[in-house]
């Protein structure tokens, strides 16, 4: 079986090359960079410039599904040029890849695309499954529901799609964590605002995991990329403390601070959102990572 996968040497997409090959999958890949070009048999690289509507094309032969993981990353200072550079590397790409498949005609199966829990309000109280049809009214919000929308346009072209939610990522060498763990390393870690706030977070290879099983069973439809069990800001901060042997001797950090240091992205410390894993694992996954604290201790122990 061979997949193109979009965004493979992001965070994820290296996570998820790396389970492709572990379970005999081949691997072709687009990437804007001419020098990250591999002609290996199981990881090919082809060229592309959304940009300028530029693709090779030649990226689809034998492919039979796609995992589309392209987007500018939301963990960096929202300007209003950046913003649209949020959404449109969502919803142009997608674009891109339906055009040049209707175009030259190919046969695509089965599409399994990232999007982000962010769509659900923040609440202290809701736990948000997959039938949720409230919408956030942040700028989150607004921007999975229009990437939403665009990766459905696969279905025109006789593809099964799923979207996976994804929620806070964990992993050793990029994403939030190492963010998170960075004050609590010189001891001055502290929860933000109330500390009451649901994280519902996710390993990295659970999540590359996941990807993969969603693409071998063929699954369709929303499903919550989250484990098990989400925690409150307060008891991750307090846990990864734990793991790092390190203590907690600040009061928590207010959210006008942290909206002077970060801008409009420092919603993404304050919202909550409590979220069930329970539809993907009906359908069989299992969660090497359901619970934090063996999560961190496998990234920072």
């Amino acid at each position: 079986m061979t997949v193109l996968i979009t965004g493979a040497t992001g965070l994820i997409g290296q996570e998820i090359v790396k389970k492709c090959h572990t379970e005999g999958i081949n691997v072709h890949y687009l990437t804007t960079s001419k020098s990250k070009l591999s002609t290996e048999d199981n990881y090919k690289g082809f060229y592309w410039n959304p940009n300028n509507n530029e693709i090779d094309h030649n990226c689809f032969e034998g492919v039979s599904a796609i995992i589309n993981m392209v987007g500018a990353s939301i963990s960096k200072r929202w300007t209003e040029d950046y913003k649209t550079q949020i959404l449109e590397s969502r919803t142009k790409t997608a674009k891109l890849l339906q055009d040049t498949i209707k175009t030259h005609n190919y046969k695509i199966d089965h599409v399994v695309s990232a999007s982000a829990i962010g769509i659900y309000p923040t609440s202290l109280v809701n736990y948000y499954e997959e039938t949720t049809t409230e919408i956030s009214d942040t700028f989150l919000g607004k921007v999975v529901k229009e990437w939403e929308a665009a990766v459905d346009g696969f279905k025109a072209l006789g593809c099964k799609v799923a979207k996976i939610r994804i929620g806070l990522v964990l992993a050793k060498d990029g994403g939030a964590l190492p963010e998170i763990v960075k004050p609590i390393k010189f001891g001055a870690g502290a929860a933000f605002g109330s500390g009451k706030q649901w994280q519902s977070w996710i390993h990295v290879k659970d999540l590359a995991s996941l990807f993969v099983f969603a693409v071998q069973q063929n699954l369709e439809g929303i499903y919550n990329g989250v484990a098990p069990n989400a925690v409150t800001n307060k008891e991750l901060t307090k846990v990864a403390a734990k793991v790092l042997h390190r203590p907690l001797i600040l009061p928590n950090i207010p959210k006008f601070a942290m909206k002077l240091v970060l801008g409009e992205m420092h919603i993404l410390l304050f919202e909550s959102q409590r979220v069930s894993s329970q539809k993907i694992e009906s359908e069989g996954f299992n969660f090497q990572f359901a619970n934090l604290k063996p999560a961190l201790e496998d990234l920072l122990g």
